[in-house]
C-alpha cells in the first residue's frame, strides 16, 4: 500500500511516499481502509524530532471503512463507516489507566506517533477504538474531529469545567484545536472571546460562536481584554501557542481564573509571571488528548450538529510536505485533510 513515511528527522525533504506492507490484524482488531486523515502540528514535531520515533507512517485522525474484521469481532462488519480514537497506546495497568485517565499513562500515545497512522491506504486498530460514523457525517469532517476537538473538549469541559457564567478567551483560535475550542465553549454557554490575525478569520470565528474577536496584530491581547471586561479579565483562557502569548494570557485572567494550556507551538514561555499567579490565585491547568469517554461525549455533540469542524483543504499524500509548511507558517483556517 502507499503511505507517507517520516524515515528520519529533518526538513520537509525527508517526507516520502512509499510502498509499504499492508497492516495485518489480530483477532480483536479491524483493518480500516482510510478515506480521510488530518494533518496536525504533531506530524511536524515528529519530523523535527520533538516527538515520536521515526521511521513512522504519520496520521493521527482517521476516518474510513472497515475492510477486514478480526475473528473475535461482532460489533463491526466489512463496509461499516468509522472514525478512530487515536490514543490507542496505554498500559492499561497503572494507577491512571485504572482510573480511566489513560492520557496520563507513561505509555500514552497512539496512531501516527507510537504506531503507524492514517497517512496511508490502510490502518489497523483494536476494534474498541473505532466508533460507528453516521451517514450524515462525511469522512472529511470525521477526520477533522478526533485529536483537535477531543483535546479542546478535555481542556475546557473536563479540566476547566466551563459553564454559562464563564468568560472564555481562545488563543490560536483559527487553528485546528482553536476553532474547535471556540465552538465547544459556545456549546457550553460561555461568553467567548477569540484572538485572530485578520478580519476574514474574525468573521469566520464569529460565525462559529465567538462573541468578540481581538485582532492581536493591532493590539496586545491583555490590553484588549482589559478594555472589553472593564479591567476584570476573563475566567478561562484556552492556550496552545506559548511564547509571548502565554504571558499575555496570564495577564488577561481575572482573579481566580484558569489558564488551560494544551501546547506551545511557538515555544516555551520566557517568564512564568508567578506574581500574577499567586496574587490573583490563578490555576494553570495542563491538558492533552482525551479519554475514550471524552471522545465519545464530544462525538455526540458533533453527530447532533452542535459543533462542526472547518475544512481548510483536501490534498493527496504527495502534498503533505506543503501542508507541513503551511502549518508551520500559521496559514489557513481549520483542518488540512489528506485523501490517500
Amino acid at each position: 500500500m502507499r503511505a507517507l513515511v517520516i524515515p528520519e528527522t529533518g526538513g520537509t525533504e525527508v517526507l516520502t511516499v512509499e510502498d509499504v506492507p499492508k497492516p495485518k490484524i489480530g483477532r480483536k482488531d479491524v483493518l480500516v481502509r482510510v478515506k480521510a486523515c488530518a494533518v496536525n502540528h504533531t506530524d511536524v514535531w515528529i519530523r523535527r524530532g520533538y516527538e515520536g520515533d521515526p521511521p513512522i507512517v504519520t496520521g493521527i485522525d482517521v476516518a474510513g471503512e472497515i475492510a477486514e474484521v478480526g475473528s473475535d469481532i461482532e460489533s463491526f462488519d466489512v463496509g461499516d463507516r468509522v472514525v478512530l480514537y487515536w490514543n490507542t497506546t496505554y498500559c492499561g495497568e497503572c494507577e491512571f489507566c485504572n482510573d480511566g485517565e489513560t492520557t496520563m499513562c507513561r505509555d500514552y500515545g497512539g496512531l501516527g506517533v507510537k504506531r503507524d497512522g492514517g497517512h496511508a491506504e490502510y490502518v489497523a486498530v483494536e476494534a474498541k477504538h473505532a466508533v460507528q460514523l453516521p451517514d450524515t457525517v462525511s469522512f472529511e469532517t470525521a477526520a477533522a474531529i478526533p485529536s483537535n476537538f477531543g483535546t479542546a473538549w478535555r481542556g475546557l469541559i473536563t479540566r476547566a469545567a466551563i459553564g454559562p457564567t464563564d468568560d472564555v478567551l481562545v488563543l490560536g483560535a483559527s487553528g485546528g484545536v482553536g476553532h474547535g475550542a471556540v465552538q465547544i465553549a459556545a456549546h457550553a454557554g460561555a461568553t467567548v472571546y477569540a484572538a485572530s490575525s485578520s478580519e476574514e478569520k474574525a468573521k469566520r470565528l464569529r460565525e462559529l460562536g465567538a462573541d468578540d474577536v481581538i485582532d492581536y496584530g493591532e493590539v496586545d491581547i491583555d490590553e484588549a481584554i482589559k478594555e472589553r471586561t472593564d479591567h476584570r479579565g476573563v475566567d478561562v483562557i484556552f492556550e496552545s501557542v506559548g511564547g509571548e502569548t502565554y504571558e499575555q494570557a496570564v495577564r488577561s485572567l481575572a482573579r481566580g481564573g484558569r489558564l488551560v494550556t494544551i501546547g506551545a507551538t511557538t515555544g516555551d514561555a520566557d517568564h512564568a509571571l508567578l506574581h500574577y499567579v499567586f496574587w490573583k490565585q490563578l490555576e494553570i491547568i495542563g491538558a492533552t488528548g482525551a479519554t475514550m469517554g471524552e471522545f465519545e461525549d464530544m462525538l455526540e455533540a458533533v453527530f447532533a450538529g452542535d459543533i462542526e469542524p472547518v475544512i481548510d483543504s483536501v490534498i493527496p499524500l504527495e502534498e503533505i510536505p506543503t501542508a507541513h509548511e503551511r502549518l508551520s507558517a500559521g496559514e489557513g483556517f481549520g483542518k488540512i485533510i489528506v485523501k490517500p
